[in-house]
């Protein structure tokens, strides 16, 4: 209050040791505030640079947010010291693939220990047309806390719970320290899944109820090769779009069908034109899909991105030859084991604290969720029976046919029917983990946790032992 100093400079630029802390060396500093958020997707390239640059162009730090510089600035003005600091945040630095990058650098090289935290909540502006930001806040420091403590929001706009935590892990919740990144293949002996198909054609494949009826207005002989085209809003919400399929076309159709040949020279000129070299190389096969996969006769679909409000993620088999898009995952060989665990409360606790969002939205992803999720090892009499209540929870949705799975998944409206069927499920599910229930989510978390924890490390043990036998042989070749 006597002499306030206010520095203009660009925090992520300046030496925040020399500029300020060192300036009052004999004071009790502490570091607090409100970073600028600004998405990854959303970054110009000088922001992203200097981001880059804090984090030594790790891979995966093209996917951090602005707000994540914060952190590593104010980590690295603290070593050797005391000092205390917090940052308000949104909260996709605790989701998702960002934690597993951002986390490495703060905790592992910086020595960085979360204090206390407050888990997701809406944070409102009296301003108006401001957007209200979910957000989290996070206290650390470089040395353990006597008393750690997590703030839980029932509700996004409730009361924060406080509880007292041994350990605050990256993700927010009591547990170990354990960071969960991207994984090509899942950490488990399970069916694999897939990308939907991206289309990256300028909205010219891509065909509304209207295009599509104009299309065949002008040629019929398209009809062959318009398919539903089905994403996240169109499998959720009951919504209907088609696309141009054309991997079965002949070059001679492709020039005599001219509605599409005309669609086809759009989607080859739009790729031409793109900054991303691969869209490019694209542009020679613009009949086809950028990210182009055949469709299986059957698959199971998980939706990308699905309202936090729903207890579950709607999923569910698609057997109509649909093509699915790039808001969509899939299985193709998974069957009602599969449909089970995934519908489950278990992989919704694990979801719900390891996925990406979108707001406060879920954003699945195979690399993060599905490929790291530790699933339980039944017996061939539990895996039949999730089989058999998974099918009764497909039944109860059938018993409502003019409602969308937004309908039924809705939290005022879903049946009570369909409740029950889930509610039985679960216990099944549980019960391939272990025989005492969970009694809240908090547990199933930190036990997912202690399993994922188990897995990685008998996978690297397995790992290391694989590549000691490989060097092993090479030696005796050798000889």
């Amino acid at each position: 209050t006597e002499g306030p100093t206010i520095l203009i400079a660009d925090a992520l630029e300046t030496d925040w040791r020399t500029a300020v802390l060192d300036t009052v060396p004999d004071a009790e500093w502490f570091i607090l505030g409100n970073p600028p958020f600004v998405g990854f997707h959303l970054m110009d390239e000088s922001k992203r640079s200097r981001i880059q640059m804090l984090f030594n162009n790790t891979p995966g730090a093209g996917t951090l947010d602005y707000v994540c510089g914060w952190y590593v600035k104010a980590a690295q003005a603290i070593q050797g010291t005391d000092i205390r600091c917090a940052f308000v945040s949104t909260n996709s630095i605790a989701s998702g693939e960002q934690v597993a990058v951002l986390w490495t650098k703060l905790s592992v090289e910086l020595g960085v220990r979360i204090h206390f935290a407050h888990r997701t909540f809406r944070w409102s502006n009296e301003a108006k047309g401001v957007a209200a930001v979910h957000c989290v806040v996070i206290g650390f420091g470089l040395h353990e806390a006597r008393r750690k403590r997590l703030f839980e929001y029932e509700s996004l706009a409730s009361e924060p719970a406080e509880i007292e935590a041994e350990n605050i892990n990256a993700y927010l919740i009591e547990g170990p320290n354990v960071l969960i990144g991207t994984r090509p293949r899942p950490i488990c002996h399970v069916a694999l899944m897939e990308a939907g198909n991206k289309p990256a054609d300028g909205g010219y494949l891509v065909l509304s109820c209207d295009d599509r009826d104009e299309l065949l207005a002008q040629d019929i002989n398209a009809a062959r090769f318009i398919k539903r085209y089905i994403g996240a809003r169109e499998f959720i919400n009951g919504e209907e779009r088609y696309c141009l399929w054309l991997d079965s076309a002949t070059p001679k159709e492709l020039r005599e069908i001219i509605p599409i040949a005309r669609r086809v020279e759009c989607v080859r000129s739009f790729r031409s034109m793109s900054k991303k070299a691969a869209t490019r190389a694209k542009a020679d096969v613009p009949w086809l899909f950028d990210d182009y996969r055949p469709i299986p006769e059957r698959y199971l679909i998980v939706p990308s991105v699905s309202s936090e409000t729903r207890r579950f993620i709607p999923v569910g088999f698609i057997d109509d030859g649909s093509v699915p898009s790039n808001a969509v995952t899939i299985i193709p060989s998974a069957g009602m084991y599969e449909l089970g665990i995934l519908t489950s409360t278990m992989h919704m606790s694990w979801v719900r604290y390891v996925c990406g969002r979108l707001e406060s939205r879920y954003r699945y992803s195979k690399d993060v969720v599905y490929n790291n999720y530790p699933w339980p090892e039944p017996t061939d009499a539990q895996c039949e029976r999730v089989e058999a209540l998974a099918q009764g929870v497909l039944d109860a949705r059938a018993k409502h046919p003019t409602s969308t799975l937004a309908d039924l998944y809705h939290p005022t409206t879903m049946p009570p029917d369909l409740r029950k069927a889930h509610e039985a499920l679960d216990k099944a599910v549980d019960q391939c983990y272990r025989k005492e229930p969970f009694t809240s989510e908090r547990e199933r978390v930190e036990y997912l946790f202690d399993l994922y924890r188990t897995l990685t490390e008998g996978f690297a043990a397995e790992v290391g032992k694989k590549k000691k036998g490989r060097k092993g042989g090479d030696r005796q070749r050798a000889g």
